[in-house]
């Protein structure tokens, strides 16, 4: 008789804080999940990576895995490196491998968030007209994928009621986050929320808040409110639930209409049918924090591929 497993694949982080916010969420999906067997794995930097986290569900009975990407949105971590990971693993070892969607743009992770910068702000609403927002993604190759930060910025500014607010992204892409504070200051708000769309804390979040310290240093005359990232939020924790059902349930298909692996977006013409490749075995399972002796320097995102089929991965 088959049984089944979930497996929820993570980016990993050199920082011990972001791996314990991580494995936190993971044990309370794992408690909204009592019917099956939860494991976890990092891609780079973190152990236990995916296949060890893989192992754990084989030497469980599990022959059948329901596998998402723990990430916010499909950049190339999730169109290529996950599958492809997933791929070589079931094929080595003759098992059924179903990959899920990525959180996405998702009505309860707005909510989400709307709570965590509502809570930033002593007042509430009541300065709104005079408050700036500025949400910093994680930026990437991948211009979709911010895109899809632009969007959860508009429709925060909008569903709250912003006067204004302002994208940036902690690497990679641009505008980076101390010009997108920058820019907010030159239009002359008296307050500024500085709000980084991340699931956990980190390396990138860390740098966010410098960023935040270093500009509200240089404009003293403007309050900068830091609002905490997206954690182990409540809709948090039922997005990710819903993206494991969702396997059952057929619904597991990214946005592909815009996808430069399988379309010919403009400026990234030349990623289309790139070949599906992990470029993370290197940095598989080095260590955290002081642990980690190897370093790191590609801008993680990388040239990938087409997008996991739906009822296996690959």
């Amino acid at each position: 008789m088959s049984r089944t497993g979930v497996m929820i694949c993570g980016h990993g982080s050199r920082d011990d804080a972001a791996c314990s916010e991580y494995a936190g969420v993971v044990d309370l999906v794992a408690a909204r999940l009592p019917e099956w067997h939860v494991a976890m794995g990092y891609l780079e930097f973190a152990r236990p990576i995916i296949r060890e986290g893989l192992d754990r569900l084989r030497a469980q009975g599990v022959d059948r895995v329901l596998a998402i990407p723990g990430m916010l949105f499909a950049a190339g971590h999730v169109k290529n490196d996950v599958p492809s990971v997933l791929n070589a693993y079931a094929a080595e070892h003759g098992i059924a491998i179903a990959m899920g969607r990525d959180l996405g743009i998702d009505p309860k992770l707005l909510a989400a968030a709307r709570d965590r910068i509502m809570a930033a702000l002593p007042d509430g609403r009541a300065s709104l007209d005079e408050t700036c927002l500025v949400v910093i993604g994680r930026g990437t190759s991948d211009s979709d994928a911010n895109g899809n930060v632009a969007k959860v910025t508009r429709m925060l500014w909008e569903g709250i009621g912003f006067a204004h607010a302002e994208i940036g992204y902690s690497g990679v892409a641009h505008p980076r986050t101390e010009v997108a504070l920058e820019r907010a200051v030159r239009l002359g708000f008296r307050r500024i929320v500085v709000f980084p769309y991340f699931l956990f804390t980190g390396v990138l979040v860390r740098r966010i808040y410098a960023a935040s310290d270093e500009v509200a240093r240089r404009h003293p005359g403007i309050a900068f409110v830091r609002a905490h990232y997206l954690d182990d939020h409540p809709l948090v924790i039922e997005t990710v639930v819903e993206r494991i059902r969702g396997i059952e349930a057929g619904d597991v298909n990214m946005n592909c209409g815009l996808c430069k692996y399988r379309t010919q977006v403009i400026g990234f013409e030349r990623d289309v049918g790139a070949p599906q490749e992990s470029h993370h075995h290197h940095v598989e399972g080095i260590g955290t924090d002081g642990h980690a002796h190897h370093q790191h320097h590609h801008p993680h995102d990388h040239h990938h591929h087409p997008h996991p089929r739906p009822n296996g991965a690959g």
